[in-house]
């Protein structure tokens, strides 16, 4: 049963020190706020993290659907304890909503991250970059999947505006409701493979699963005529075991998908622009109108669109912001540096005689 849901050996020694504790391993198939469903040795069981646990725990190191878990089964309890989180190989990890703003793992232990987006009016390559960044910055491989292809009269020029801005990734354009491209989809959906899919609401996530799981796993809800946005109709992330061996976890839709720690992935995401840069004239260049720049060159010879330019500009932002949100002494030195500049400008403005003396 566990070697089916990917159960390996690399995972059997990281449990042996849990094991000499007679606790055994599982994997979290579901995940809701009132605790977790566990497929065990002896099947499906229903759980919930000890108190020492969620106490000594950050909020990324919580369990989360798809971890494998150390577990207290008693006898004659009908819900099993989760005492420990074994070692991750991967984490989709975004920056939680809400005034706390902490981090949030989304899923555990995937091998590939199907982003999601759907071919109608609100198809947002931007949002993509969010959703690549991340991906990169977790460790699994991204693939974009495009869908509701039968919908778009413009199907080309749509995968061709989503390849200009997928860094290497597949791109594939399909349709649960007539079948088209899910072909495409097999090379990725592997036994004891794991896949997440990922996108905002309305996408076709949980009609894509439904779909390959050959049943309705998932409720699904039509998009609004108004303005082709989702409603959100999955409410837990599950981990669905399909017909062909495979694995394929659910997600919730994302109104937002906010960044947590993720330089790494924003560079693999944006490399072509990195590598622009450092063609630029200046190495200090702020890639405005600065003589030299040959990211302004790219823009004007029409090689790169401002607004990717302007998208790698907004998250770098708001990791940098993030940062001395978490360290003061970083919001410190960024207080200071913009005190000078301030300053500097001042005197400059005094020098022209357009500030009189204070």
């Amino acid at each position: 049963m566990l070697t089916s849901y990917g159960w390996s050996e690399t995972l059997r020694k990281d449990f042996a020190i849990h094991a000499a504790q007679g606790l055994v391993p599982g994997r979290i198939i579901v995940q809701q706020r009132g605790g977790y469903r566990l497929i065990t040795e002896l099947g499906e069981i229903d759980a919930r993290a000890t108190g020492p646990l969620m106490k000594a725990a950050t909020d990324i190191s919580r369990p989360a659907a798809g971890d494998w878990v150390a577990v207290e089964a008693r006898p004659g309890e009908t819900t099993a304890l989760v005492h420990a989180v074994l070692p991750r190989s991967t984490a989709f990890i975004r920056k939680a909503s809400g005034p706390r703003a902490g981090a949030q793992v989304v899923a555990a232990n995937v091998d590939v991250a199907f982003l999601v987006a759907s071919l109608n009016a609100n198809l947002n390559p931007r949002r993509l970059e969010r959703y690549l960044a991340t991906t990169h910055e977790s460790g699994a491989r991204p693939v974009i999947v495009l869908t509701k292809a039968d919908l778009t009269e413009f199907l080309d020029e749509d995968v061709a505006e989503i390849e200009a801005i997928a860094s290497g990734a597949p791109v594939l354009a399909i349709s649960a409701k007539t079948g088209q491209g899910l072909e495409t989809l097999d090379a990725w959906l592997r036994p004891g493979q794991t896949a997440v899919l990922l996108g905002s609401s309305g996408a076709g996530k949980s009609t894509l699963l439904n779909v390959l799981a050959g049943e309705e796993r998932m409720a699904t809800r039509e998009v609004r005529a108004a303005d082709d946005r989702g409603r959100h109709t999955t409410t837990h992330r599950e981990l669905v075991l399909l017909p062909s061996g495979a694995l394929i976890l659910d997600t919730p839709g994302m109104r937002e998908l906010g960044l947590w720690d993720a330089d790494e992935g924003v560079s693999a995401t944006f490399a072509d622009i990195e590598e622009l840069a450092t063609q630029c004239r200046f190495g200090d260049c702020s890639h405005g109108e600065e003589p030299g720049c040959a990211i302004q060159a790219a823009i004007d010879a029409g090689d790169l669109d401002p607004g990717r330019l302007y998208s790698f500009e907004k998250l770098q932002a708001e990791l940098a912001h993030d940062r001395r949100r978490q360290d003061p002494l970083l919001a410190q030195e960024h207080k200071k540096l913009w005190a000078s500049r301030g300053n500097a400008g001042k005197a400059r403005m005094k020098q022209k005689g357009r500030m009189p003396d204070e």
